[in-house]
């Protein structure tokens, strides 16, 4: 998505109608400053182009008079480029921001050197510099200035103090005092209206305390009053902030100024709570153009403030950035069409409506510029003559004025409608208003609430000291979603059962407050989390344990989407590259990063799988695919943070064992993986041995986040006792030249299922052969078979199943006992069959068996189906978080095809 110049056909291109001439602004400029036009190079004015043509001004007029010249000069410019020329509109608004900050920079240069000339250099206490900033907000500091516009600005300084006095002994300043008045000198410089005009109206009422507070700010104080007094509103004008001026303290800008600013606007955890102030500022907003606009119905035809509007496209845009920004730090960017870009890459936004609000600003903002190309007005309203309209529209590639407003309609009325769904969203449910009015108390949901655990469950809540500490608008939440839940219970749309969790979960979680606003604000979230909860226990665990996740549930693709190995990877890439660029990327805060969307991923297939819409061995698929991408980005992100790494391309390759080599990992599931590399440096071995280090501390602590995986690598060489990285020889060499004893058989057993995981392609090959070698070798059918028998009867033995229960996995027939045929059958045949050393998965593999004749007909498939539906059984027990153990007599055609199999190929 780019910044697309308007089409003009070529009839209107060069027809008279669309030249500056028009612009009553631009003929003035042209009457009195004809002959210092030349002075700006030809083209887009850039900052080089800029500067030199300010230099060459101030050969014949003091500094203020130059800026002022040098802007009427500049839009002169880029009224031609536009209009005429069809440019950019990101060429536009950047040239006029480029404009504000090469004049602030100059303005504040003059007025330092005069102030420090008279009281002397504010300093720090150990003798240098003070730094101090002119903060760009809003369209400044996305680079988005409008060709009219006013500049949004904030004074900050270092810390505070005074300055040193000057030779002559004048009176030395506090640092307030010394800043006040720069910041006087520069509106002078800049805003003040002389003969010239003004370079820009100065706006300071977005700094701390608005126009009650003080015009320059110390950073300290600016820290101390976001934490206290800061509100929610203030997040979106500092999202956009950017330092501008003066040059020389930019590079001490990011270190002093981005943790400061950054934890304010971006929350750790997703926040809704900005939902209900954006709606409340929005309001005032659209009462405020109704207002401008009664009796005056020209004034609806606002681009910026109007119903669909400029502003709507920005709320929008900055809302899913706030919202979202904390934990999707790609998203923080200042520019609105890049952002649109972002969300939509993010999946926050559909492609289609990130297409459609790129248009529509594109569209609004060149009609934006070309008001105010008429009179040099700061206004957003379209004319009311004929003859502006026209040309209006014939500058913005229209035959006639017709076309062009029912452009603009289908426009804001685009913007309108996905406004008001983000906003206010989704339509209203029963339950979701209060049947008291608005002094409705908890106790009174409580006691509408039927008798029973429910109700019990929900006085112990109302008791909760987290409840009593509420504040008023959380409170009012918690009674919304209460009369929700009860209403819902009331029209069997959920269970007594759901309700219960739901209530569990909520209680530990009233001290974040964002997650009543997420529910208040989405009762589809609100549906979908109850029905999650109601499903099985360990659905529930898992929010509780990784809250933050459920905001997928308001994904619209949440169901109709699996998960992307590559896009994963590449979004996680994005976040941590977002993170570098604020200085962010510690070790830490990519640990979390990987955590959080290792969460939200597992989440996303916990929501598909209860809701039906994939199968039991998608969702391992998904889960396998998940670990797998999760190593990869792990083991390199650790390489690159090594201190001791090689001078080359790390060689190591991971191995998985188990499940994650079977591709079967369930919710839960513990990594079975094992290190190899080849790589003949002297430094090797201690080099990949921290890297492993290293990659299992990231896996496995628990910091804020949680933890990733469990990691077991006791099936290396040599087991616990071995090295924890193997080179690739030696490896080669335990697996094909150890003697034969059960130890070794067990090992060959488990290669069956292994795989190479993450490492460069010739380990993958060269694992593969060794693989290949391993299974292929020839064995004697009675000692492979008794060494077997012995291993399934150690782990029965581990594994008792006691009463009348059938255990899917370990009672006899069982998961285990098909698992442990299909080993047999691989090392006995595959040397003969090379159709069986794919890893392909036991039921495949049963079914390949069948048709080479080494199972009987049907036996293969009904173990096949038979191992099917036991993995189901497993499954669903495992989400509720019990034994696996079933009624015997629920499952017997399935025993009764695992014990035939076990029966027919180990005889026993």
């Amino acid at each position: 998505m780019t910044s697309s110049a308007p089409v003009l056909p070529p009839s209107i291109r060069n027809s008279n109608i669309v030249l500056c001439d028009h612009s009553r602004y631009i003929q003035r400029v042209r009457r009195r400053y004809g002959e210092l036009l030349p002075l700006l190079p030809p083209g887009l004015p850039t900052r080089t182009a800029l500067l030199s043509t300010l230099q060459a001004l101030q050969q014949q007029h003091e500094l203020g008079a130059s800026l002022r010249i040098l802007r009427h000069l500049t839009l002169e410019r880029l009224a031609q480029l536009d209009c005429e020329q069809g440019a950019p509109l990101l060429d536009i608004t950047g040239a006029v921001s480029e404009l504000a900050g090469v004049t602030l920079d100059a303005a504040c240069q003059l007025a330092l050197s005069e102030l420090e000339a008279l009281h002397g250099t504010p300093l720090k206490a150990d003798g240098q510099r003070v730094a101090f900033w002119i903060l760009g907000m809003g369209k400044l500091g996305a680079r988005e200035l409008n060709v009219s516009s006013d500049i949004d600005l904030i004074y900050v300084y270092e810390e505070d103090g005074e300055t040193a006095g000057n030779a002559q002994g004048r009176m030395a300043l506090s640092h307030a005092e010394f800043f006040a008045r720069v910041v006087k000198r520069i509106y002078q410089l800049i805003g003040d209206v002389t003969e010239h005009g003004f370079v820009f109206r100065v706006d300071l009422a977005l700094r701390p305390n608005g126009n009650s507070g003080p015009v320059a700010i110390s950073l300290g104080a600016l820290e101390e009053y976001f934490l206290v007094q800061g509100r929610e509103w203030e997040r979106f004008a500092w999202l956009k902030s950017r330092v501008v001026a003066p040059t020389w303290s930019l590079p001490a800008a990011a270190q002093w100024l981005r943790p400061v600013v950054l934890p304010f606007v971006f929350r750790r955890y997703l926040d809704y709570n900005v939902f209900e102030s954006l709606r409340r500022l929005h309001v005032q907003i659209r009462d405020h153009a109704a207002s401008r606009c009664a009796g005056r119905p020209e004034r609806a035809n606002d681009v910026k403030l109007s119903r669909g509007g400029i502003r709507e496209i920005e709320f929008t845009v900055q809302l899913l950035q706030v919202v979202r920004g904390g934990q999707f730090p790609e998203l923080r960017t200042k520019s609105t069409l890049e952002a649109l870009q972002r969300l939509s890459q993010a999946g926050l936004m559909a492609q289609d409506t990130a297409e459609a609000l790129t248009q529509a600003y594109v569209f609004l903002r060149q009609v934006e510029h070309r008001i105010q190309y008429l009179d040099d007005q700061q206004t957003h309203t379209l004319p009311t003559q004929d003859a502006d309209l026209e040309w209006m529209a014939n500058s913005m590639g229209f035959a006639n004025v017709s076309d062009f407003m029912h452009a603009m309609c289908v426009h804001r009325e685009k913007v309108a409608n996905e406004f008001d769904t983000l906003l206010g969203a989704e339509a209203p449910c029963k339950g979701c208003q209060p049947t008291h009015g608005e002094t409705e108390t908890l106790e009174h949901v409580i006691q509408d609430l039927p008798p029973g655990e429910v109700r019990e469950r929900a006085m112990q809540l109302m008791e909760s000291p987290r409840v009593a500490s509420l504040r008023d608008e959380a409170r009012q939440r918690l009674i919304r979603l209460m009369q929700r839940m009860a209403s819902w219970l009331e029209e069997e749309r959920v269970d007594e059962v759901a309700v219960l969790r739901m209530i569990d979960w909520m209680e530990p979680l009233l001290r974040r407050e964002s997650y009543l606003a997420l529910l208040q604000e989405r009762p589809s979230v609100h549906t979908r989390l109850l029905k999650l909860m109601g499903a099985a226990k360990w659905p529930a665990r898992y929010l509780m344990r990784h809250p933050g996740v459920i905001d997928e549930l308001a994904s619209v693709q949440l169901f109709e989407e699996r998960f992307q190995a590559d896009v994963f990877v590449r979004e996680l890439e994005a976040r941590k590259r977002a993170l570098k660029s604020t200085g962010e990327d510690d070790e830490e805060s990519l640990m979390n990063l990987i955590r959080r969307a290792h969460h939200t991923e597992v989440f996303r297939t916990l929501a598909r799988d209860i809701e039906g819409v994939i199968s039991v061995e998608q969702v391992a698929d998904e889960l396998s695919a998940l670990a797998d991408a999760i190593l990869a980005v792990s083991i390199r992100w650790c390489w690159e943070r090594l201190k001791q790494k090689l001078p080359h391309e790390p060689r190591i390759a991971i191995i998985g064992y188990g499940k994650l080599g079977g591709k079967e990992l369930g919710y839960g599931s513990d990594l079975d993986i094992v290190f190899i590399y080849d790589d003949d440096h002297e430094l090797a071995q201690e080099a990949y041995t921290a890297l492993v280090r290293k990659l299992i501390t990231w896996l496995t602590i628990k910091t804020s986040e949680g933890d990733v995986y469990e990691i077991d690598t006791a099936l290396r060489p040599n087991g616990g006792s071995g090295l924890l990285v193997t080179h690739m020889r030696s490896f080669i060499d335990y697996q094909t030249q150890r003697g034969s004893n059960t130890a070794w058989t067990w090992e060959h057993q488990a290669i069956t299922r292994a795989r190479c995981v993450v490492g460069p392609a010739d380990l993958f090959e060269q694992f593969e052969s060794v693989r290949h070698q391993v299974m292929s070798a020839q064995r004697d059918p009675h000692s492979l078979q008794t060494e077997i028998l012995s291993m399934r009867e150690k782990v029965r033995q581990a594994h008792p199943v006691r009463g009348e229960w059938f255990d899917v996995k370990h009672s006899a027939g069982g998961m285990v006992d098909i698992e442990f045929v299909v080993q047999y059958l691989l090392l006995l045949h595959a040397g003969r069959h090379p159709e069986l050393l794919a890893n392909v998965g036991n039921i495949a593999l049963l079914q390949r068996a069948e048709t080479l004749g080494l199972l009987p007909t049907p036996l293969g498939s009904d173990a096949a189906n038979a191992y099917r539906a036991l993995r189901h059984l497993q499954h669903r027990a495992r989400l509720d978080e019990a034994h696996g153990q079933t009624d015997l007599a629920l499952i017997e055609p399935w025993r009764d095809a695992g014990l035939r199999l076990w029966k027919a190929v180990m005889q026993a």
